[in-house]
This record gives structure tokens, C-alpha cells and sequence, in this order.
């Protein structure tokens, strides 16, 4: 069994590219890539500001699943930069998941994503395995 989860707004992103913001499969949450895009979709130029935003979808999706930072287990990162990149990442990163313990966590260097430069998906256990869909 798979429930698709989407939180309100950007449904045109999700359609225009045929794919769900997370799958929910059991007590898991399966959340896709999210990045920093501003409301039209369009990369945020600034990058800290885009690295900030790509948290914030990623807690949008998130809340609509009835889950938080906190029941995330894996997280995978992707980088065009990582070297340039790591000090600005790592200190949004420790704001959002501030205490231990940490979720297991891979970074990946990148060529290319689609004019980000950062992109973050991740897996979650649901605090609530009864959670149905809206």
C-alpha cells in the first residue's frame, strides 16, 4: 500500500513533472528531493536563502504527513559544490536538527539540478501509523 502525500500548494510542480512529494508505505514516509524554489518554482539565487527554503518545503511536506524533522531517519543531500558549499549547508543544518540524536545523514557532489544548487530528500518513520489520508 501507497498513499501519496502533498502539502497544500505547488500541486502544479508535482503534476507538471509526474511525481509525489513523499509516498507514505506503512509507518514510512518516503519524501522526494526538495529544493529552494521560490513560489513560481524558480531556483532562489541566494544560496543560503535557497538552502533555507529547501527546509522549509521539506518541513511543509513534513507536517503533511503528520511528521516533523524529528522522525526523520536518512537524509540524502546533493551538492553542485560541496566543498564551497559545506560551511553554509552545515550551519542550517545544525539549526534544524539541533540535538542528538542526529538522523544518518549522505551528501552527494552533483553536476547538475536543473539550476539548484541544492537539493534535499529524506526517509521518516510516522509517528502515527493510523494516519489516513485528508
Amino acid at each position: 500500500m501507497r498513499d501519496a502525500i502533498f502539502p497544500a500548494g505547488r500541486q502544479d510542480l508535482y503534476e507538471i513533472n509526474s511525481y509525489s512529494a513523499a509516498i507514505r508505505s506503512g509507518d514510512l514516509l518516503f519524501v522526494s528531493g526538495q529544493v529552494g524554489s521560490r513560489e513560481d518554482g524558480s531556483p532562489e539565487p541566494d544560496f543560503a536563502r535557497q538552502v533555507e527554503l529547501a527546509f522549509a518545503n521539506l518541513d511543509s511536506v513534513l507536517k503533511a504527513a503528520g511528521a516533523s524533522f524529528d522522525d526523520i531517519v536518512d537524509v540524502t543531500s546533493f551538492h553542485t559544490d560541496p566543498k564551497a558549499q559545506f560551511e553554509t549547508v552545515n550551519r542550517i543544518r545544525t539549526r534544524v536538527f539541533g540535538e542528538k540524536p542526529y538522523p544518518n545523514w549522505t551528501a552527494v557532489g552533483v553536476t547538475w539540478l536543473a539550476g539548484f544548487d541544492f537539493e534535499i530528500k529524506v526517509i521518516a518513520r510516522l509517528p502515527d501509523i493510523s494516519f489516513t489520508k485528508p
